[in-house]
């Protein structure tokens, strides 16, 4: 029997200039047929904005992947081309920092040596650090109880009450500002034995209390969110031990809920260690009085000139406590979300 197959048969195709009318289509191995000349001219019609779009279309990764390194490069700069200004502005001697363009003009690296010659900034430094570590404390302390009342307990009102304070976070901190001021700067007997004069100005409850009450709405909700995906049997067993809702919440709870708590915890700290405007109103402005550190920053704007160079110096050593804490913290989080997590 033989085989009918022509080994020199093209389907037809005219290859050699004098056969019937071309066929645009080709044959497969498996007997089928496509337009292979048909996708080869629309190919060749297509301008190159087509073919990049045909291309995405077929290889999705490379448009993803090229997403992001756009993405990461334009965080990357808007991120961190301030602090390299800063930097360059620190570098640069007093005088030449007109000539500046994307290299220092000179080197002097003992300007943040003399940012604490020149004033006690550390001083401020620690003031702000002990402020907002008190003010973390604070509201992460109430701000738990609140979480778990509004995220594991069924009472009336609950709904209205947690948008009550949502709404508070709304109102600006400007509000607050002249009752409070009336109030902390007021004379009470009992408090003369701590404060001297009996008022709360220049001290640093003047500004942990009313930084405590505006960032507490954020870590009520966050910690909210977080308590209430902690299943119910975990709680259950620890109750069935013998152990008190409160117990239950910081053996059981608080831990499973880490990355929220750090969240909480993180986002309070930088918030207060950079507020300003309390802390510009509450303070005379002196290190002894517990003023923050951007009152060290001004203090180096003279009446006369301003030492720019020395501003960029403080600057940037005032950022390397958040910075520290914000790896630490991420550290934290990432070990929270493995050590905590649930399989159910």
């Amino acid at each position: 029997m033989s085989d009918s197959t022509d080994p020199n048969d093209t389907g037809g195709i005219d290859t050699a200039g004098g056969g019937p009318p071309r066929d645009p289509t080709l044959r497969r191995p498996d007997g089928g047929t496509t337009a292979l000349e048909d996708d080869r001219d629309a190919e060749l019609d297509r301008g190159p904005f087509q073919r990049w779009v045909a291309n995405s279309i077929s290889h999705p990764e490379r448009v993803y992947r090229a997403m992001f390194y756009v993405a990461a490069i334009f965080f990357l700069v808007t991120t961190l081309f301030p602090f390299y200004w800063l930097l360059m502005v620190a570098l640069t001697p007093e005088g030449q920092l007109q000539d500046i363009v994307v290299t220092p003009n000179g080197f002097n690296p003992g300007a943040f040596i003399e940012v604490f010659e020149v004033i006690p900034f550390h001083v401020y430094m620690f003031n702000s650090f002990v402020i907002a570590l008190a003010s973390t404390v604070v509201v992460l302390v109430i701000a738990s109880l609140a979480g778990y009342a509004f995220g594991r307990l069924e009472f009336p009102g609950r709904t209205p009450l947690m948008l009550l304070v949502l709404i508070i976070s709304f109102f600006p901190p400007a509000a607050f500002f002249i009752p409070l001021n009336d109030l902390f700067n007021t004379s009470f007997v009992f408090l003369e034995p701590i404060t001297g004069d009996g008022t709360l100005y220049n001290t640093p409850f003047a500004l942990v209390t009313p930084l405590s009450a505006i960032f507490m709405p954020l870590a009520i909700f966050i910690l909210t969110t977080f308590y209430g995906q902690i299943p119910d049997g975990l709680e259950d067993a620890a109750r069935v031990e013998g152990t008190t809702r409160l117990g239950a919440l910081f053996r059981v709870i608080i831990p499973l809920s880490a990355p929220g708590v750090a969240t909480a915890g993180v986002l309070t700290f930088i918030a207060v260690y950079n507020e300003f405007f309390f802390s510009f109103l509450m303070t005379d402005g002196q290190p002894d009085n517990w003023a923050p550190i951007l009152d060290g920053i001004l203090a180096y704007q003279g009446q006369y000139e301003v030492l720019y160079n020395l501003m960029a110096a403080a600057s940037i050593l005032g950022v390397i406590p958040v910075a520290i804490l914000v790896v630490i913290a991420q550290e934290k989080i990432v070990s929270g979300l493995t050590a905590g997590a649930l399989k159910e």
